[in-house]
C-alpha cells in the first residue's frame, strides 16, 4: 500500500476542489491549479476530505501512481493556501541581479548580462544578494530556481555563484605553494 497515496488530504475553508472531465481543479485565495488524472487514479471528494484509490493496490505502477497523485493533489492544495518560494544566494564580487518588468537581470561574472524571462504564474524579488522565487505551483518555483541556479553554479575553489539558501558546497583546496628545497 502506499503510504503517501492512502492518506487523506484536507480542504481548508476558502479552497475549492473539484473533479471535471478527467482534472482535478483547485481553486483558492492565491489562485487556480489544474492537474490530469490518470484513469487508474480514483479521486473521491466527500465535504472536506479527498481521498485516492487506484484500480489494483498489488500492481507496483498502480501503487507508483497513488503516491505521485497523492503529494500532487496535496501539493495544489498547499499552493492555493501558502504557495511555495525558494531563496538563491549570490556570492562574489560585483555579482548581482535585479528584476526589471518581467526579465531577471544578472550581472555574474559573463562579459554581459544575462537575462532570464520569468515564466508566467511566477513572482521574482531581489533583496542585497538573495534571489526569492515564488509562485503557488510548486513544480514550476522549483523549475525556475533550478534554471536561474544553473546560470552560474557554484564554483568549488572560492564558492562563487548561484546557490540554494543553506546549501552546502563541498569546497577543493587550491593549489599548494611550491616547496624550496
Amino acid at each position: 500500500m502506499s503510504r503517501i497515496g492512502k492518506k487523506i488530504i484536507n480542504i481548508p475553508d476558502g479552497v475549492d476542489f473539484k473533479i471535471e472531465d478527467g482534472f482535478a481543479l483547485v481553486k483558492g485565495p492565491k489562485g487556480l491549479l489544474k492537474q490530469e488524472i490518470h484513469p487508474q487514479v480514483h479521486v473521491n471528494i466527500n465535504d472536506k476530505e479527498v481521498s485516492i484509490k487506484v484500480d489494483d493496490e498489488t500492481i507496483k505502477s498502480q501503487r507508483s501512481l497513488w503516491g505521485l497523485f497523492g503529494s500532487l493533489l496535496t501539493n495544489m492544495v498547499e499552493g492555493v493556501t501558502k504557495g511555495f518560494e525558494k531563496k538563491l544566494e549570490i556570492n562574489g564580487v560585483g555579482m548581482r541581479a535585479a528584476v526589471s518588468g518581467n526579465k531577471l537581470v544578472l550581472n555574474v561574472g559573463f562579459s554581459h548580462p544575462v537575462e532570464y524571462l520569468i515564466p508566467q504564474g511566477i513572482q521574482m524579488t531581489v533583496e542585497a544578494n538573495v534571489i526569492t522565487v515564488s509562485g503557488i505551483d510548486k513544480q514550476m518555483v522549483g523549475e525556475a530556481a533550478a534554471q536561474i541556479r544553473k546560470i552560474k553554479k557554484v564554483e568549488p575553489y572560492k564558492g562563487k555563484g548561484i546557490r540554494y539558501q543553506g546549501e552546502q558546497v563541498r569546497r577543493k583546496a587550491g593549489k599548494a605553494a611550491a616547496k624550496s628545497k
